[in-house]
């Protein structure tokens, strides 16, 4: 049995969010083709992840010069709890689906601090000699992305950075497998949205039962 981590952020559900609704699709075809696997969701607008500040920083530090966990601040043991909870949460999960709409050519801001979140050493990655080693290969990961334009060709490919970004984490972490699926055009072509959007929900149907 695997555990699939379905990692959403969008303040919108299916209803009004079209790489929502190519996530809910992937979702109920994955049960399907995969009924004894897990999966687990997380909605990264209603769950807590901390930012890295000065309260998480003072944590480590005080961990890594041999403070105990008790020595911390209330606000810091919250904080570095909750980012340990997040990590062993990742680590322990098989495959990864991220779905995210294309904002100012990347993502909510909200998964920024999420994969901020699980960038941890010694847990996803850790250094070397020869510089930073992922330490997930055995892991696969699939990013659905909505776009209101085309950003798959011309010059607005190089705009993108929401879908390369995630992709540069996943081959961080070591990841050997990173996929898309992505939903675009539908507001630059809006008498084509219902078919475009059709056409994503289809393709995520399909993709889930190779995952």
């Amino acid at each position: 049995m695997a555990t699939l981590l379905y990692i959403t952020a969008h303040p919108h559900d299916e209803t009004q969010s079209f790489s929502m609704a190519a996530g809910t699709a992937f979702i109920e075809s994955y049960r399907e083709s995969n009924p004894g696997d897990e999966v687990i969701r997380l909605d990264l607008y209603k769950e807590h992840i901390p930012q890295i500040d000065a309260d998480v920083f003072s944590g480590w530090g005080k961990l890594r010069t041999g403070s105990s966990f008790d020595d911390l601040s209330q606000e810091e043991k919250e904080k570095v709890n909750r980012l340990s909870e997040l990590t062993e949460q990742f680590v322990s999960a098989d495959k990864y689906v991220f779905v995210t709409p294309l904002w100012n050519f990347s993502f909510p801001p909200v998964m920024k601090a999420y994969l901020d979140s699980v960038c941890t050493a010694g847990k996803t990655f850790k250094y070397t000699e020869q510089g930073p080693v992922g330490l997930l290969p055995d892991k696969k990961a699939l990013h659905i992305q909505a776009r209101g334009g085309i950003y798959s060709e011309g010059p607005a490919a190089e705009m993108e950075m929401g879908h390369r970004y995630i992709g540069i984490i996943m081959q961080f972490f070591g990841i050997p497998s990173f996929e898309g699926i992505f939903i675009e055009g539908h507001n630059q072509f809006p008498d084509r949205a219902q078919q475009i959007k059709e056409e994503g929900v289809a393709k995520a149907k399909e993709k889930a039962k190779t995952f």
